[in-house]
């Protein structure tokens, strides 16, 4: 009996410790991904400084999960965490793609690539909202809409590649088809501005043209 005890006394410790873990994952998860959402912000702001500031807080605070669970791998590979280290890749990756900078890699961030990929197709869907503000603006620069749609497309073209199932790719066949909804609409949006920004530069041209001549007439 006493062997029994000192058996399940040690399990109980064990699992106190693994629970106290689990519980310190739960809300760094949840702190982790409000930070990212913060830098998010702050990046279709413009706001580049606090962005920056944002991500450097973000990379802290990813660090700090991965040590909680670093002991155990089912905490880690567990729903919350990756959702949480997902959220990073995001706000990163759309930082890089909004600043035409490189792309952050898996091992840059620190992250498996199920969750990088899985990531990468949210910060594609998070450029929808930017290309939508700069054709709201009437000095939009449509060079650099077409440029963050380019990227879209060439995201979508990758991960239409990885042909696995779900329980290695994390679900990102789901994440690829929400992509390539979001892709098709903002296609849509921009060619249509785009040839409305034509019609209406060929109508000024026209008046332009119309009122010259009008005046050499007379």
């Amino acid at each position: 009996m006493t062997d029994l005890t000192t058996i399940t006394e040690q399990i109980q410790a064990a699992f106190t410790a693994k629970n106290a873990a689990r519980d310190d994952a739960i809300a760094r998860s949840r702190e982790l991904i409000r930070r990212c959402a913060e830098s998010i912000r702050a990046i279709h702001r413009h706001e580049w400084p606090q962005a920056e500031e944002k991500l450097v807080a973000v990379r802290t605070g990813a660090l700090e999960l991965r040590q909680v669970v670093a002991q155990y791998p089912d905490l880690y590979h567990s729903g919350y965490t990756q959702d949480a280290l997902k959220e990073v890749v995001e706000a990163h990756a759309t930082y890089a793609l909004v600043r035409n900078q490189d792309l952050p890699t898996p091992d840059s961030l620190d992250v498996e690539h199920n969750t990088y990929l899985n990531g990468l197709a949210e910060a594609a869907t998070e450029l929808r909202r930017f290309i939508l503000d700069i054709l709201r603006r009437k000095d939009g620069d449509s060079d650099e809409a077409e440029r963050l749609l380019d990227w879209m497309d060439s995201i979508y073209d990758e991960l239409v590649t990885f042909d696995f199932p779900d329980a290695i790719t994390g679900g990102l066949r789901r994440q690829t088809d929400v992509v390539r909804g979001v892709l098709e609409r903002t296609r849509g949006d921009l060619t249509m501005t785009l040839r409305q920004q034509r019609m209406e530069e060929a109508l000024r041209r026209f008046e332009e043209h119309t009122l010259h001549d009008g005046s050499d007439t007379e």
